[in-house]
């Protein structure tokens, strides 16, 4: 019998301000189960939602996926990897990545005074 392949699960992906907030649809699943991992700059969730038992049922339909879920997302240089935090409500994770301040735009003072002159000689 062949394992079945991890589910994708769907996301959102936003920038606001200077965060991006990742919301990913994990409805039904066990909070218990949900795993959310960074190694280097890969982001990683899993989760498990295990098939209904009912031992002495008929079924009648068995629509529900069950099974292994799994997402990553590569990361770029310009994120606060250490100030990264997820929650879970009613079926929704919601991953905040904050941009690292080395990252986010900023503005250039231009100072004044005076130039040198230079002499260029032929």
């Amino acid at each position: 019998m062949s394992r079945p392949t991890p589910r994708l699960m769907p996301v959102d992906l936003f920038r606001e301000g200077d965060r991006y907030v990742l919301a990913a649809d994990l409805p039904g699943i066990d909070p218990g189960s949900v795993d959310v991992d960074l190694d280097g700059h890969v982001l990683t969730i899993r989760a498990e939602r295990t098939a209904a038992t009912h031992e002495s049922a008929t079924w009648i339909a068995k629509e529900r996926p069950y099974g292994s879920y799994v997402r990553q997302f590569s990361l770029g240089d310009g994120i606060d990897t250490d100030g990264i935090s997820a929650t879970y409500d009613n079926g929704v994770l919601s991953v905040v990545i904050p941009v690292s301040e080395r990252a986010k735009p900023r503005k250039i003072d231009i100072l004044g005074g005076k130039t040198e002159q230079t002499s260029i000689s032929a």
